[in-house]
């Protein structure tokens, strides 16, 4: 039996543990003894990068909330050309770090890559502050689902104002990814009162499994 090998541990800023472990090769990620992520499970992040990312302009500005195992990033700096700028927010320095110490052989690498400008801050402020230099696309795996949420501060950017925000942080065409865990006819709605061509595309964890678990939201501003 092989064993599980916990490679460290940090608390989140509410207090909670988050824990990077590997067991027969792959990785894991715990917040309060739950998987979060790990690396057998990594399509939707990539189908997400996919949708995103499906019509990019040349030098284009994307910006990605949460790294994680980097697997969104990774089909992000595949899809876009050279001269593009890929704003990566993540509030946790650990999980930056883990990604460059112990992630290398996954996707920990991507993070100097000199496309990518990883900021230790709120994905939420990196949106409020866009201002002139406006994204083609943005992409936000930062909790589970609109609701219920993990973290009870993502909720001003799913609420309306942070729907207006995100629009206003846009450039003409450009689109917003939302990953979620599960369906939400509410925020489905929400997402049409803002924007145009809204879906919700079902995504699956893996190539092979035979359900849809995970839901995109996709919408473009006008």
């Amino acid at each position: 039996m092989k064993p599980t090998i916990t490679h460290a541990t940090c608390r989140t800023p509410d207090g909670t543990s988050l824990v990077l472990q590997e067991h027969d090769g792959h990785y894991f990620l715990k917040v309060g003894g739950v998987q979060l992520m790990s690396t057998t499970a990594s399509s939707s992040e990539q189908q997400m990068a996919e949708l995103a990312c499906a019509e990019m302009p040349k030098k284009p500005r994307v910006l990605i909330g949460g790294l994680g195992f980097g697997f969104t990033l990774r089909r992000v700096l595949e899809l876009c050309p050279p001269d593009a700028v890929v704003d990566v927010a993540e509030l946790l320095q650990e999980v930056i770090d883990w990604n460059r110490e112990f992630l290398t052989s996954v996707n920990g690498l991507l993070v100097d890559d000199p496309r990518v400008r990883i900021h230790r801050r709120d994905v939420n402020d990196l949106i409020e502050k866009a201002g002139k230099d406006r994204y083609h696309a943005i992409l936000l795996d930062v909790d589970n689902s609109p609701d219920p949420l993990v973290q009870k501060g993502n909720a001003r950017l799913y609420n309306r104002g942070g729907l207006e925000r995100t629009k206003a942080a846009l450039h003409s065409g450009g689109r917003v990814v939302f990953w979620s865990a599960n369906p939400d006819k509410d925020f489905a709605r929400s997402l049409e009162r803002v924007f145009k061509n809204v879906q919700c595309i079902g995504a699956k964890a893996y190539p092979k499994a035979k359900r849809f678990t995970h839901t995109l939201f996709v919408a473009e501003r006008d």
